[in-house]
């Protein structure tokens, strides 16, 4: 079946290590799912938008998976099998609300306002970006025949904001069929529905998912880590460092946006965009160092901002940006500084 042969299935899960981990063997068990783990965890993040709920989650279908180990059949493969289980695990989590509360991003200083945004969007409260070094770690396992998009484009920010919008069972069929590249009777299977019900979701998410994302041409789109991305990443960085809103404004496309989840503003266009600038970032002379890092297959930074009269710059988020040919279109200001962490980095610079 394409997308147990195609994707790399187990097909009844290993035979003698199966019988192994059901009669109580952990490293069995484990020989059996870590080959699936990240996978599962980019999964999970897909459908969910946070890194912190995709890692607990996939926590709960492995332990479930363990628990339930007698149950497995072999009559789907073991990576179908854990797909079925976190994909309901997660239905079940967004179905009861048990999703994280966004960690403090902290109030505004006393006497700022932001300026009037160009709209308030509706994006989910809660959202997180994915470091680079998780998708890395990916097996290369190409998608099933079915699946619309490479994996790198389906973890992009804009298209995990725009299954954000979705309701839970037409993201999960969506992910499972245009990412992952399952047979519509496999999906069903994994939600105990019809191959119809499943087709219907499917017309409906793929119809309000194209409604939702920018209109960016994918070929304009440089290369990841080629020379034409860094000397649009290198120059964006100079221009922000420098404090510079004129050149930072010169990279951006006309139509570029601003956004800072989980605050509900949004900056489009060359004028909002450099007022915001101006009056938030830079006011009163505040001075920023950036440390280059990759999220979502996109070009990222660390944002350290400089204290006067001290050698130390404290942690002030992640940004993520999004290019179109030779421009940046635009910029996810991540204010929340627990997010350093996951991308191995500290919450203070000494120097500079």
């Amino acid at each position: 079946m394409a997308a147990e042969t195609g994707q790399g299935g187990s097909g009844t899960g290993g035979g003698e290590v199966l019988e192994a981990a059901r009669g109580g063997d952990g490293e069995a068990f484990r020989e059996l799912t870590e080959p699936y783990r990240r996978e599962l965890q980019l999964h999970c993040y897909r459908i969910l938008g946070s890194l912190q709920d995709a890692e607990d989650l996939l926590q709960e279908t492995l332990l479930a998976a363990w628990r339930g180990l007698d149950g497995f059949q072999g009559r789907a493969s073991m990576r179908t099998w854990l797909y079925r289980i976190a994909t309901n695990r997660c239905l079940n989590a967004l179905r009861a609300g048990e999703r994280q509360r966004p960690r403090e991003v902290g109030a505004m200083p006393a006497g700022l306002a932001y300026p009037e945004p160009s709209r308030r969007r509706a994006d989910p409260a809660w959202l997180e970006p994915y470091p680079e070094g998780l998708i890395a770690d990916l097996p290369d396992r190409a998608p099933g025949p079915e699946a619309r998009y490479e994996t790198r484009e389906a973890v992009s920010l804009a298209f995990v904001v725009g299954l954000q919008q979705l309701g839970p069972r037409q993201r999960a069929v969506l992910v499972l069929r245009d990412v992952l590249g399952f047979r519509a009777a496999e999906v069903a299977a994994m939600l105990g529905t019809t191959d119809n019900a499943v087709n219907v979701a499917l017309r409906r998410a793929r119809a309000a998912l194209a409604a939702e994302l920018p209109g960016q041409d994918r070929e304009r789109a440089p290369l990841p880590g080629s020379a034409r991305e860094r000397r649009v990443v290198e120059a964006f960085a100079r221009a922000f460092e420098a404090g510079d809103v004129a050149a930072v404004v010169a990279l951006l496309t006309e139509d570029a946006r601003l956004t800072m989840p989980p605050r509900e503003l949004e900056y489009e266009g060359y004028g909002p965009v450099a007022e915001f600038l101006r009056a938030v970032v830079f006011r009163e002379g505040l001075g920023y160092v950036l440390r280059p890092l990759r999220a979502n297959g996109q070009p990222a930074f660390a944002l350290y901002r400089r204290d006067a009269g001290s050698p130390i710059a404290h942690g002030h988020g992640v940004m993520v940006l999004a290019l179109e040919g030779d421009r940046v279109a635009a910029m996810t200001r991540f204010v929340d500084n627990g997010l350093l962490a996951e991308f191995g980095l500290s919450r203070s610079l000494r120097g500079r």
